[in-house]
């Protein structure tokens, strides 16, 4: 008879060797990735050649943390023409001054960037209202720095528990994993849709994030980032 650990081993084993790939969704015209240092080491010259648009890459969390591979995804993916963005994961109970220095102090904008990303999924045991005003206070802080409108990353589940009827001027990142569209309460629109984490792409060892971008290649231009013109005053 079979222990019970190695039953369990192989009940998990099926579970999870089944999942399939996910399978690139076609319809959309502009396609992109999301990645961190759990990919490793990618070779984005490789990752250019698959039809990838765009990658949105981890660059900082909390307050004092950088993952350890973004300044190398960072310039890489500049050298590979490869349009960028940088992300922010929050951590709400840490103060939301020291993360936007924490990510400004890593992250310069290069003309043609996409503007950079707050990544929400953790309340922090914080009410809606204080989540809320904490997540508007890096948003500001990073807009007046900038002078770019931020995007806003949660999942379709956080965002109708937290975000809805907030922020509907900024552009919505939201990760569904599913053939349908993200579905958010306050009929808000998505900006971008990560809408699988089982992608395949060469040049990437193992799993990734694949997203979409809700429009063409016009509209998806007009979010990049352009340094704002210096007027002298003489």
């Amino acid at each position: 008879m079979l222990s019970r650990n190695l039953f369990f081993i192989i009940i998990i084993s099926l579970v999870f060797g089944c999942e399939s790939p996910t399978a690139k969704m076609d319809q959309y015209e502009v396609h992109g990735i999301d990645v961190s240092h759990h990919q490793v080491i990618i070779d984005w010259n490789e990752v250019a050649q698959q039809g990838v648009d765009f990658a949105f890459i981890k660059a900082t969390e909390g307050g004092d943390h950088m993952d350890s591979l973004f300044c190398q995804n960072w310039t890489k993916i500049y050298d590979n023409n490869i349009i960028r963005g940088a992300y922010h994961f929050f951590r709400p109970n840490i103060d939301p001054k020291l993360q936007f220095e924490n990510f400004i102090n890593q992250v310069e904008l290069a003309e043609g960037d996409l503007p950079p990303v707050l990544d929400v999924e953790v309340d922090g045991d914080l009410t809606r209202i204080q989540l809320m005003a904490k997540v508007q206070e890096w948003l500001t802080l990073i807009e007046n720095h900038y002078h770019v409108t931020p995007i806003i990353y949660t999942n379709n589940k956080f965002y109708n528990k937290y975000f809805s009827d907030y922020f509907n001027d900024y552009p919505l990142w939201i990760a569904r994993y599913n053939h349908e569209q993200p579905k958010l309460i306050d009929d808000n629109n998505w900006t971008f849709w990560q809408y699988g984490n089982k992608g395949v792409v060469k040049g990437i060892i193992g799993d990734v994030d694949l997203n979409v971008f809700h429009g063409d290649s016009l509209e998806f231009r007009s979010l990049l980032y352009e340094r704002p013109v210096l007027i002298s005053l003489r």
